[in-house]
Parts: structure tokens; sequence; C-alpha cells
């Protein structure tokens, strides 16, 4: 990775412009009957951090990326208003150096408690606010797919793992703030599925979201129900849509949608 910010061509900055409009575009109007006004998180792994300075004077603020020393690298020379959103599975040994980067806005891959609690003891007390974290549930049973299985009124509640780590964060984890849930839809369909085939993982997290919102207020009570949801409104946030099918997440209610390939192309193989 490279230790000096290049700018980025004349040609780059107007593909990109290009096709980050065109992407807003469609996010506002599939998001055109919800409430809120979504968050476009620019899944920028594997591309020059001069692609995400291009976008960045666009006012694209939100940037994904899968790993953690990726991250590191483009954070230390890219502008600090970045908000960095970390979206590859985090491994509790890469915790302290995830958490030194001062722009971290959001962790959307929690996946245990060990890394929940490495997370927690390695961010710095003098954060201005709380890490938002959200835990990623695997709607289609892919086994491909990390995640939890999503959570069903039928069997205990209690003793799912994807309950048990939300009220430990809630409970044990100062430093962070559990925001929501996350999901990828199926590997399986094509882009060629239809709009009901994609929903299905989507409407899974939305179920799966209310049943653990339930769970919570049961089970912590009034005195903690500040510290958890989204800040301000305390919803339970859902992400989940990527370049094929966030139309259809957008209309079912997703919060959050991630956007790689449609921003910045096909990404080239990671180097070895």
């Amino acid at each position: 990775m490279a230790t000096t910010l290049e700018e980025p061509t004349a040609e780059r900055k107007a593909e990109l412009s290009e096709s980050l409009t065109e992407i807003r575009v469609r996010v506002e109007a599939a998001a055109s009957l919800s409430s809120t006004t979504p968050t476009l998180v620019a899944v920028s792994k594997y591309k020059p951090a001069s692609d995400i300075l291009a976008c960045h004077e666009l006012g694209q603020l939100d940037f994904g990326e899968n790993y953690v020393q990726e991250l590191e690298d483009k954070a230390r020379i890219l502008p600090s208003d970045i908000r960095w959103h970390f979206i590859g599975t985090l491994q509790s040994n890469k915790a302290k150096t995830l958490a030194s980067i001062p722009n971290l806005y959001s962790v959307q891959t929690l996946g245990s408690i060990k890394a929940a609690n490495a997370l927690n003891k390695a961010l710095s007390s003098d954060r201005s606010s709380r890490l938002r974290v959200q835990l990623q549930v695997n709607t289609s049973g892919e086994d491909s797919k990390s995640g939890f299985p999503p959570l069903s009124t039928s069997e205990g509640i209690e003793s799912s793992e994807l309950a048990q780590l939300a009220a430990h964060v809630v409970k044990e984890c100062p430093r962070l703030r559990l925001e929501g849930l996350m999901t990828i839809g199926s590997l399986e369909l094509s882009i060629h599925a239809s709009e009901a085939e994609k929903n299905a993982d989507f409407e899974s997290l939305k179920e799966t979201r209310d049943i653990l919102k339930g769970y919570l207020e049961t089970t912590l009570g009034d005195n903690l129900r500040s510290s958890w949801g989204e800040e301000g409104s305390g919803r339970l946030l859902l992400n989940m849509g990527m370049s094929s099918d966030f139309e259809t997440a957008l209309k079912a209610g997703s919060d959050i949608v991630r956007v790689g390939t449609g921003i910045f192309g096909q990404r080239a193989p990671k180097a070895t």
C-alpha cells in the first residue's frame, strides 16, 4: 500500500463521478417511500486511495474496507473526516490495530464475545462517542458466509448466540454501541432473480431485528434502553443490500447499503 497519496487522473475522476452519481440517484429513488435517509457505504477494498479521494471530493464520506491493514494504511493518508466502516471478518488479535484508527466509524461484522471484548478494551477513552457495531446474520444459511442464524419466535431466544452477544455488548462493553444487524443476500441468486426471491433474506433480517428488539427490551429493562440502537432514534438499524440488490433492500427498509462494483468497477484480485 502506498504511503503517499496520489491525485486521481482527470479521466478517472470523470468515471467515478458518473458512476457515483448514478448510484446516488438509484438509492434516492429506491428509498423514496422510506421515512429515513439511508447511508451509502462505498466499498473500496483493493481500490487505490486516489479513487477514494476522488469520491470524497464529490461529498462521499462513508467507505467500507474488508482488511484491517488496508484500512489502516488508507486512513493514514486520506482525509480525517472520512467515516470508515470495517466490513470484513474481525479477528480479536486485530482489534487493537483497528481500534487505533481515529476515524473508524463502525464495525459491521462483530461475530463473537471475544472480539467484542478485545475491541472494547482497545478503544481509547478519548473517543467522542462509542464505536458503532453491527452483528452479521446469515439469513440464507450458505456455508460460504459468516454470521449467526436468524432468530425465530418458535425457538429459545435466550440460548441463541446472536441474542447473547447483543446483550453482552450492551451490558459489558461501554465503549461499543449495538447499532443494528447486517446481512448479505443469497450469493446463489443470479442478478436476474426476481425481487421476491431477493427479498426473502431481507424479510428474514427484519423479523430477526424485531425479535431481538423485543428480547433486549424485556431482558435489559428501561435503564439500558438508551444505550443501544441508532443514536437519537433508538432503532436497531438494518444493513442489507449490495451492488446487485441494494434497490430491493432499500424498498424492504434497509438503512445502510454497501456498493462497491457499482461505484468503482470490477476489482482486481488481491495481490498474493
